[in-house]
């Protein structure tokens, strides 16, 4: 990552969060053999703040180069903060949290019309359950039976704010999901395999699918993790710190060296 990257990232501990969920979809759930088919799944990263995540993910699956992922947030690009439609393997513009999910439903029920076999599938944060768009988009998936439609919540528990659980709370979000007529699984969102299992099971009839998927905040950097600034000590130790701040030199090659150590 250069320099000006670095200077630019902001929310890397979402990202952090959601790297095994990625990669569980990427590599062994979504069918997508060619980006103009008609037929191929999609996928919505609702919670576009985490978009630098699945930059580097279409990377990786050599769908945008080495040179265009590095002018993230630069001038001239189509990289920003969040996801745009004009990034080859983007199918849907994001970054408005709960209208991620309402795309899904309506993809969902367009593949239904148009008799394709495709899979929708939607990441969005526990945090974004806040939003009335969720749950309304929640019914419409239940009422038209959309078993097409799955989603999966990335459930760290924190938000812009502070903890979810200081914010607006839902402790028993499995059950909530449940009551609006999901299919609800729940797995460490932190194991491919499991997250494969789930995200591959075999649908049921007329219900969505929703994978709450437990995550630790910035997982595998331990400072991320505390929430702990460690070059701008004027800041109090909180869990959204590294929803926010940038890294600095210093921190960024800490963060590398316990990301290939943990690999």
């Amino acid at each position: 990552m250069s320099q000006s990257c670095r200077a630019n990232v902001g929310h890397i501990g979402s990202c952090l969060c959601i790297v095994e969920i990625l990669a569980a979809l990427y590599s062994s759930v979504l069918r997508v053999d060619r980006l103009n088919d008609p037929d191929r799944d999609r996928f919505i990263l609702s919670k576009g703040h985490a978009g630098l995540a699945l930059f580097a993910t279409l990377h990786l699956k050599g769908w945008i180069s080495e040179e265009e992922l590095g002018t993230f947030c630069g001038a001239n690009t189509f990289l920003g903060v969040h996801p745009e439609a004009a990034v080859a393997g983007v199918d849907f513009s994001t970054g408005s949290l709960g209208q991620g999910i309402t795309f899904a439903a309506g993809a969902a029920l367009a593949a239904r019309i148009q008799e394709s076999h495709r899979q929708v599938f939607c990441l969005i944060s526990d945090a974004e359950c806040n939003e009335g768009s969720v749950w309304e988009a929640a019914m419409f998936a239940s009422h038209h039976g959309l078993s097409n439609l799955r989603v999966i919540v990335d459930w760290n528990r924190v938000q812009a704010f502070g903890p979810t659980h200081d914010v607006i709370d839902i402790p028993n979000i499995a059950e909530r999901w449940r009551a609006f007529g999901w299919r609800v699984l729940e797995v460490d969102g932190h194991s491919i395999p499991s997250l494969t299992e789930s995200l591959s099971s075999p649908g049921i009839e007329n219900q969505p699918l929703l994978v709450v998927a437990r995550t630790v905040f910035g997982k595998g950097v331990s400072y991320m993790e505390k929430g702990i600034p460690l070059t701008q000590t004027h800041l109090a130790v909180q869990p959204m710190n590294w929803h926010y701040l940038p890294m600095s030199p210093e921190e960024f090659r800490i963060a590398m060296n316990e990301v290939e150590a943990g690999n």
